[in-house]
């Protein structure tokens, strides 16, 4: 045991951690509890496949299958601080088109997106993103859809470690109303949500089916920020992604991001949408009208003018 903590601390130090190490290590550590693969998964819990191909390197790990190793191994934060150690990029493979905005990604200090129809890719869970693949991707092998899932959770561990970047996500209530594949699926999507939510690196905010004034983009955008300063605007059409960096365009897309999310639900109300979501359908969108009226009637409130108040005067 010894003997592999030192050759983790050595690679931990030297950058070369990789997805094979960290397999390497939950193997050790589940043997030394005394656990199979499905004792260990029992614990989690998760589907002991997944435990499986987290220790072989063919699968990204998401956070919460990682605090849970720390948790039910007794290993402090050591599953964690290796998880975000690695660098899980160059473990996968992206479609060409889509190699660009991964690296972007790689290195971006805040990303803001608007999303509409899906959940977006930084904020899916495994089995709805391995649902959208398989709904969009028919003729592909189990394998090709595999890698693509496993492509899209690689990009997401840097804005799930509650250290990372910025991600403000403005999700059009459609996005949370359409279901994919089934309820329980959509149950664990929303839970994911509402968890990633109460991070302080990450807002979610609901853009209300209600809000007819409201001005939306034609289709989903994400205004992408880089360490040099760099500020880019990237979207999609069906088989391929568009980036611009022209500053009039950012400027343009910006304000009306900041508008929008100005008119959006809070992130109080958002997570109570969402909560009210999971026990499917019924005044879904009468919530959604209540909270979008109420928040009008504070703003309406706050704009109003003041006048003082005439107090009586003592002996009056």
């Amino acid at each position: 045991m010894g003997n592999l903590e030192q050759g983790e601390g050595s690679a931990m130090r030297q950058g070369a951690t990789t997805a094979a190490v960290f397999g390497e290590v939950l193997r050790h550590h589940r043997e030394v509890a005394g656990l199979t693969q499905e004792g260990l998964a029992v614990k989690i819990p998760c589907d002991r496949s997944l435990v499986a191909r987290v220790e072989s390197g063919t699968r990204v790990p998401q956070r919460r299958f990682v605090l849970a190793c720390d948790r039910e191994l007794g290993t402090g934060e050591m599953f964690a601080k290796l998880w975000r150690k690695i660098d899980w990029y160059p473990e996968v493979s992206h479609p060409d088109w889509f190699k660009r905005r991964a690296e972007m990604d790689a290195e971006a200090v805040a990303v803001y997106e608007y999303q509409n129809q899906v959940i977006p890719g930084l904020l899916q869970t495994e089995d709805y993103a391995r649902a959208l693949f398989s709904r969009v991707a028919r003729g592909d092998k189990e394998e090709v859809i595999e890698e693509r899932v496993r492509a899209r959770l690689s990009r997401q561990q840097r804005f799930l470690d509650p250290l990372g970047p910025t991600l403000v996500a403005l999700l059009d209530e459609s996005s949370i109303r359409n279901v994919v594949r089934d309820a329980a699926l959509m149950c664990g999507q929303y839970t994911h949500l509402l968890e990633a939510g109460q991070q302080e690196n990450i807002c979610i905010q609901i853009v209300p089916a209600s809000g007819g004034a409201m001005i939306r983009p034609n289709t989903s955008m994400s205004l992408i920020r880089l360490p040099n300063g760099e500020q880019w605007v990237y979207s999609e059409s069906l088989d391929c992604g568009h980036f611009n960096n022209d500053p009039a365009l950012i400027a343009r897309h910006a304000q009306t991001y900041d508008v929008l999310r100005a008119d959006a639900l809070s992130a109080r109300d958002s997570a109570a949408l969402i909560r009210d979501a999971m026990e499917g359908p019924g005044r879904n969108g009468d919530l959604a009208q209540e909270q979008l009226q109420r928040r009008q009637r504070r703003q309406l409130h706050r704009n109003s003018p003041r006048y003082p108040r005439l107090r009586p005067r003592k002996g009056q």
